[in-house]
């Protein structure tokens, strides 16, 4: 299914996102979210880039000695407050349509797929 944004809303992008809405202002760098969202590398960073492109998520590379930390650098990926309610707005528009009772909107909180905005966001922007 294509979402608005213009990307398919696959089952990898919705098991990436509801990692990322699992803690919507924590930095999440690729192989934490691969392993969480079980998805190959190979699966995680198109996705990535695709919601990046959208500007679902925003991405920068950390910076460490690589010889310091002994491991190579990580690029790590954080949820735009857009991104986030974008995100809640997929998820919850996918839960409704799997559904099969009508009216399961107003019991989303209760699954963990509630409001993600935080305080702040977007004040002064």
């Amino acid at each position: 299914m294509v979402s608005p944004t213009g990307f398919q809303m696959t089952l990898q992008t919705q098991a990436v996102l509801r990692v990322l809405l699992d803690h919507p202002l924590q930095e999440h760098y690729g192989l934490e979210i691969s392993k969480a969202a079980g998805l190959p590398s190979g699966s995680l960073y198109p996705t990535m880039a695709r919601l990046e492109r959208a500007g679902w998520v925003t991405s920068d590379w950390e910076q460490v000695d690589t010889h310091e930390v002994g491991r190579p650098r990580r690029r790590y990926y954080k949820l735009t407050p857009d991104g986030a309610e974008m995100a809640e707005q997929a998820l919850a528009a996918t839960l409704e349509r799997l559904s099969p009772q009508p009216g399961r909107r107003g019991r989303l909180r209760s699954h963990g797929l509630g409001p993600v905005r935080q305080p702040g966001w977007g004040v002064g922007q």
